[in-house]
């Protein structure tokens, strides 16, 4: 059985600063991997983002969150071709599929795991600006470790949860990841 890995990555621009939905400029900060075959968290600089394609490519699944509308749309230009090849589970994609709508990674993160993620987005930014590298390094990986363990609750329970609009009420929506990993494998 080949490896299974878990994917995020942090960008050094902000969206408004590359005029909307350009990824090829928003340029990686760093990309935080699990690697269930290694059982090892790694981050990768920017300087060291090549390493990663022949992993990818290798690896019998790619688990992300939002990684097929983002993380692979700038890591693209450093590896010079799309990465819809990758035989991948987005799970923003899998919550859009079962509800019509999407949720962020910490509303699922904190209704199905009790557990918050530790900042957002624009401080991954802040970190890479002021050269706070270990700080920036902790958060990328912080979110691969709750991706990774939505992606184990959800193969081993065939759902998760999310806390409804009004904020009060904690729903649930059925995910069958166990056949998409079976799958991965042939």
């Amino acid at each position: 059985m080949g490896d299974i890995i878990v994917l995020d990555l942090e960008t050094q621009k902000s969206f408004e600063e590359v005029n909307g939905r350009n990824f090829r400029d928003l340029l990686v900060s760093v990309v935080g991997i699990y690697s269930y075959q290694r059982d090892t968290f790694e981050c990768y600089d920017e300087k060291d983002v090549h390493h990663l394609l022949p992993m990818l490519e290798s690896a019998d699944l790619v688990v992300g969150f939002n990684t097929k509308r983002f993380d692979y749309l700038v890591l693209e230009p450093y590896f010079k071709k799309s990465l819809d090849h990758l035989r991948s589970l987005d799970i923003l994609e899998e919550v859009q599929k079962a509800l019509g709508h999407r949720l962020s990674l910490d509303t699922i993160a904190k209704a199905t795991l009790n557990q918050s993620k530790i900042g957002e987005g624009l401080d991954a930014i802040r970190y890479f600006r002021s050269g706070e590298m270990d700080k920036l390094r902790k958060y990328c990986l912080e979110d691969v470790r709750l991706t990774r363990e939505l992606y184990e609750y959800g193969k081993k329970n065939g759902k998760l949860y999310y806390t409804d609009r009004s904020g009060k009420g904690i729903l649930s929506f059925s995910v069958n990841w166990e056949m998409e990993t079976q799958q991965s494998l042939f």
